[in-house]
């Protein structure tokens, strides 16, 4: 997306004051989907001690609708958060960001919060004017912050969340969920999708897994993004489909044995619904951005020493990421599910 694209965007109007029975929080996240699966735990337990406001891209809304509906929603594309076109100034929404600001000031917060180390953001929160402003801070800039919470280069996003509940005092944010939805036996959810394709692993690899999968006796659903649908077509999975909404995203994930994607937030919403997941990485790292089920299953990617490189690959390709052997993919796969299995009968 780029700054010309932008929606146009309703901002609610301020609550009344008198009706306020608890401290308002604003807590930030302006990217994506799976940025969003990871907040959501921290949203519901920011909920019990505070009326929470949350400032996110518009489609934060399906997610809050099921996992945190007594969250405020104030939809903001924040285009320096953009992945294409973020710094063209000129082509920003001045106005449209000017009223996103009075109607954060109109909420008189007693904090703000967010776990990105960016002084772009930290600056937009601090223009809200709360009270105190919580974060991870960059060097050099960390008196943006009334209290810095970053102890080291890079922290795993749910721990970020969960030391910044312990920071607010909220209940403990728990490491595991719980399943939403019973599983359905052998049963695998496959999301061949991404925000960047750079992330998006070959889907002639994937068909492979697809076939040894069912060659062990599991089923498997195929989702994805539109522009794969061809290709899956290709592949023989006639039943292969992009997901209609955030509903049927949830429900169809939320009902398999385990999920198998890409570094993508259709893995971390797979963590939301209790569902284990085996994600193939490339450009990022899982000890940063491994989905938050405790049983969580990766093929870490070749190395590169410019990982983490955060969706801006220097080569013509991410190697990092096309690199990864389909067959010992399946290796580690096939080792992981019967781990699954194993503990499974265990229980």
């Amino acid at each position: 997306m780029s700054t010309a694209s932008l929606p146009e965007i309703q901002l609610p109007a301020a609550r009344p004051a008198r009706a306020r029975h608890k401290p308002a929080l604003l807590v930030a996240e302006l990217r994506g989907m799976g940025d969003l699966a990871i907040l959501m735990p921290f949203l519901q337990s920011a909920v019990t001690r505070y009326e929470v406001t949350l400032l996110a891209v518009p489609n934060a809304a399906g997610l809050l609708e099921r996992f945190a509906p007594e969250v405020e929603l104030i939809p903001c594309v924040a285009p320096w958060a953009l992945f294409s076109g973020g710094w063209d100034l000129p082509r920003w929404p001045w106005s449209r960001l000017a009223g996103v600001i009075r109607a954060l000031r109109a909420r008189h917060f007693k904090a703000a919060v967010s776990v990105w180390p960016l002084v772009s953001d930290q600056i937009f929160l601090k223009f809200a004017r709360p009270e105190k402003l919580l974060g991870f801070g960059r060097p050099g800039m960390r008196w943006l912050l009334d209290r810095d919470l970053r102890r080291e280069q890079h922290t795993h996003r749910p721990e970020a969340w969960r030391r910044l509940a312990a920071e607010l005092g909220l209940p403990d944010v728990p490491a595991g969920r719980s399943r939403l939805r019973p599983a359905r036996a052998r049963h695998v959810v496959l999301h061949s999708g991404a925000s960047q394709r750079l992330r998006v692993w070959p889907l002639d690899r994937y068909a492979t897994l697809l076939a040894k999968l069912r060659a062990a006796g599991w089923t498997a659903e195929v989702l994805c993004d539109a522009w794969q649908l061809p290709r899956w077509r290709e592949f023989g999975e006639t039943t292969a489909r992009q997901p209609a909404g955030m509903d049927d995203l949830v429900e169809t994930i939320a009902q398999g044995t385990a999920f198998l994607g890409n570094d993508s937030g259709p893995g971390h919403v797979a963590a939301l619904c209790g569902v284990p997941t085996f994600t193939i990485f490339g450009p990022q790292v899982p000890e940063l951005f491994k989905p938050g089920h405790p049983q969580a299953g990766w093929v870490g990617g070749l190395p590169c020493p410019h990982k983490p490189c955060f969706d801006h690959c220097r080569f013509a390709e991410p190697f990092c990421l096309t690199g990864i052997d389909r067959y010992d993919a399946w290796r580690q796969l096939d080792h992981w599910l019967q781990t699954l299995e194993n503990r499974h009968a265990e229980k």
